[in-house]
């Protein structure tokens, strides 16, 4: 329980495949966390298209923030994955559930739009990393689809804001957030209004951008702040390290590998590199590259379920562990992982196309991904470094996936870098510091993150046989897949 003199805020944190509602209770130097309520979060397909099931998640949402208001919570604040949208009409109504940035909609566009636009110009106004799950990438398909719904849009909100809005009335999108869209200008802090005016799209649609730490409005008498809503910019907003030349792997269903800049970069080696300029809990930039992550895991889990084998995550790693080290290695962003499907057969295919050993049980299948997404740490890492001049003597681990010592160390050996894994939290502590900070009870953003080092648990992995793994990133050079945006 709380001590005497504790604050409380709520932190309702939604992920691909689940979401919490968590008290976090700050006292003397300390953050407690309390889960309070946690669901699943389940997509639905009609007819061919994946939809989020937002009204599902709503419902669960509001019921853990009312077990949340009977400790009394001085906030709340709501984070969620980034890209995807909900689109109101001239009444303030939702005019369908959002489609999920996995649905087939969008395959293809990428190519198409920027054939009409151009790479370079996109890059220029926006800074954001080429993918086909982007906001922009979607709304460009449905225009090219002529969807009803965008027609009749008279407000654009993302999945925290459209929350937001159902919490407070009020109709704002936040920076962190904002920036992921590909359709926000990093340097003017604007929306891009070229890019609007280029897919035809009325500024009018998108709201004012708000900084992480704005009081929104109210909910039930608890002050409604925005923290980085999205949950990387929370995680990151909770790493303990302060060094300027600090690396951040996010791990999660997807991987976000990068470092803090003051500015976006934006020039013609970061466009080449394809990496991304997202906003920070404090106004500043993660520049970063998405890797495919561990959704290659869930949806092999999910895979062998369907084949009556259920494994948890932990037994997962503890029998991928006994398997030797690097015997297959793949490019984790091959686009065939990115939609949902049978991905040990994904892994199979594009290892017997490769002529790597092609793994057949699940421990083989799973040592597979986990060291080729460790490979693919290691070439991010080595292009943030060429762009931004920075060494990175440490990589800092957050999420859950910090939790997965087979991981971790696999990653300290390909990148030959000392790995500090936590906390798995980061994202919750992350959301909750910016409330504090606004609450006034931290000073700011690095005196919470010191609160967090001194408290939370991390585990720290030294690189061990280097060697190999120079061989193995060896066999991956160069070997991109066709149709890759990622």
């Amino acid at each position: 329980m709380a001590g005497e003199g504790a604050t409380t805020v709520l932190t309702v944190d939604l992920g691909a495949e689940s979401g919490r509602v968590m008290a976090v209770d700050a006292s003397r130097g300390a953050l407690h966390l309390r889960e309070l309520h946690r669901f699943a979060n389940r997509p639905v397909e009609v007819r061919g298209t994946l939809y989020w099931d937002i009204l599902a998640l709503w419902a669960e949402v509001r019921q853990g923030i009312e077990v949340g208001l009977e400790l009394k919570p001085a906030s709340l604040g709501v984070d969620s994955w980034a890209v995807d949208f909900g689109l109101l009409d001239a009444s303030g109504a939702l005019l369908g559930n959002p489609v999920h940035y996995r649905d087939r909609r969008t395959d293809g566009a990428v190519e198409r739009l920027t054939a009409r636009l151009g790479r370079e110009r996109i890059f220029e106004a926006t800074g954001i990393q080429f993918m086909p799950i982007n906001t922009l990438t979607q709304l460009f398909a449905m225009r090219e689809r002529g969807e009803p719904e965008l027609a009749h849009a008279r407000r654009f909100l993302m999945i925290p804001d459209l929350l937001n809005y159902w919490l407070t009335g009020a109709q704002a999108c936040e920076f962190s957030n904002a920036t992921t869209t590909q359709l926000y200008d990093p340097r003017a802090r604007r929306w891009s209004r070229p890019l609007l005016d280029a897919l035809e799209l009325d500024p009018a649609l998108f709201p004012e951008v708000r900084a992480p730490g704005t009081l929104l409005g109210t909910y039930r008498g608890v002050d409604v702040v925005v923290p980085a809503t999205h949950d990387t910019g929370s995680a990151v907003a909770a790493m303990p390290a302060t060094a300027p030349d600090a690396a951040f792997i996010s791990s999660g269903t997807w991987s976000l590998v990068g470092t803090v800049v003051d500015a976006p970069v934006i020039n013609a080696a970061a466009l080449a590199a394809n990496v991304t300029n997202e906003g920070a809990a404090d106004g500043r930039f993660r520049l970063l590259k998405n890797v495919m992550g561990l959704w290659i895991l869930q949806e092999c889990r999910r895979a062998w379920q369907r084949q009556g084998v259920t494994m948890s995550y932990d037994a997962i790693v503890e029998l991928a562990a006994r398997e030797p080290a690097l015997r297959s290695v793949i490019p984790v962003d091959d686009a065939r992982f990115l939609p949902p499907g049978d991905h040990p057969q994904v892994v199979r295919d594009v290892c017997r196309e490769r002529g790597e050993p092609v793994p057949e049980t699940p421990a083989a299948i799973a040592r597979c991904v986990f060291d080729s997404l460790a490979l693919a740490y290691r070439r991010v890492l080595e292009t943030l470094s060429v762009l931004t001049g920075r060494s990175f003597g440490a990589v800092h681990v957050l999420g859950g996936g910090s939790r997965n010592a087979l991981l971790n160390q696999a990653t300290a050996d390909a990148c030959a870098r000392t790995v500090v894994a936590g906390p798995a939290e980061a994202t919750v502590l992350g959301n909750a510091l910016v409330q504090l900070r606004a609450l006034g009870v931290v000073a700011d953003l690095d005196e919470g993150r010191r609160w967090i080092a001194s408290n939370s648990e991390q585990r720290t992995f030294e690189p061990r046989d280097v060697g190999a793994w120079d061989a193995a990133y060896a066999r991956l050079a160069d070997t991109r897949s066709e149709g890759s945006n990622l």
